[in-house]
């Protein structure tokens, strides 16, 4: 089990914003650092080690993601998939994309300025098959992609990605910042699927990846030097082989170093782990207050407080237990990783009196 310092103080329950840093994590960013300074940045020792680097870790999310390495591309965050994806569709005036209510603006910010007509099915507090429904009624002949999170920001329900694909045989776009490192996940039904580094992995910020089940489907819209395999004097190129023409340019070698720490250090029972302690605290929590989160879904609860909902947030900051709230909805979201022991989900209870 990777230490954690923080939860030696605090009962840290929100990964769904930022995962707890471990302290191999920090430790393993630090002595990059320290080589980076003694040694300087460059020379082909440098460079080449770097790109090895890059490699283990492009393996290690196409590991997490049920896919081979040469359908990864190395990101910035989930948003920044999202736009490469948008900018890369060819999308023209007139086209659709279908989304759903329940959708982060690190998504729906990217769909609004795609030039594309966005068409919202209102999923949110509904069943999976009454949210599939929902989303298959707004589905038009010019609709040219489907938009959605594997699991929503809002009451962490699972929403049905498959069966969507399934039913419209349209490209599907997916924001995995809620669902890997917290679930298990298959790529089965989508086209592209983002990843978050720095949210369930616990790896450093400005980290994360994106699934491409076909690098040719879309083109490379926003290059940089990681996208070319040769280039000619006026900047034309020709893009490299599989999803790394998509790579968003060079990671601090330190951040590279604590990122594949961090995906190395999960134990393999983590998911079984985050389930159990989100199932307790689910039913914790509905003893007391209106859980708006379904049974068996991710590892996200939402519940709604008696109080405001910011304000019940600050209190358990004052109180040493770490949550959020969900703007405009008086939501109050707890997030539940493998690291998250009984304890920490007994010290929310009882702070919230």
């Amino acid at each position: 089990m990777p230490t954690f310092p923080v939860l030696e103080r605090v009962a840290y329950l929100n990964a769904g914003t930022f995962g707890p840093l471990a302290q191999e994590t920090t430790d393993a960013m630090a002595a990059q650092a320290a080589i980076d300074l003694e040694q300087g940045r460059g020379g082909k020792r440098y460079f080449e080690a770097m790109i090895d680097m890059r490699a283990r870790v492009r393996g290690l999310f196409a590991e997490l993601l049920g896919t081979q390495p040469e359908n990864v591309a190395l990101t910035a965050s989930t948003t920044m998939g999202c736009q490469i994806v948008l900018s890369g569709l060819r999308l023209e005036p007139g086209d659709e994309i279908v989304t759903t209510d329940e959708e982060h603006f690190g998504l729906l910010g990217s769909l609004h300025v795609s030039g594309a007509c966005v068409r919202v099915a209102a999923t949110r507090g509904r069943s999976r098959e009454e949210a599939l429904a929902a989303l298959l009624a707004e589905v038009r002949p010019r609709t040219r992609l489907i938009a959605l999170s594997h699991v929503s920001w809002v009451t962490g329900s699972l929403l049905p990605i498959d069966a969507v694909k399934a039913e419209t045989r349209l490209p599907v776009l997916v924001d995995g910042a809620q669902s890997v490192g917290a679930i298990p996940v298959d790529t089965g039904g989508a086209d592209f699927y983002t990843v978050s580094g720095q949210k369930w992995l616990c790896g450093p910020d400005a980290t994360g990846a994106l699934y491409v089940r076909d690098p040719d489907s879309i083109r490379v819209a926003l290059p940089t030097y990681w996208s070319r395999e040769a280039h000619d004097p006026d900047g034309a190129f020709e893009p490299r082989a599989g999803a790394g023409r998509f790579d968003t340019g060079p990671i601090p070698v330190p951040s590279l170093a604590g990122l594949e720490t961090a995906l190395r250090l999960a134990p393999e029972s983590r998911f079984a782990d985050a389930r159990a302690v989100a199932d307790r605290c689910r039913e914790l929590l509905a003893e007391r207050f209106d859980v708006v989160t379904p049974p068996d879904e991710a590892t996200l609860v939402s519940f709604r407080p008696r109080s405001d909902a910011a304000e019940t947030v600050s209190a358990l900051y004052d109180a040493d237990v770490v949550v959020r709230d969900i703007p405009e909805t008086g939501l109050v979201r707890v997030s539940c990783g493998y690291w998250t022991t009984e304890e920490h989900v007994d010290r929310l209870l009882a702070a919230l009196g």
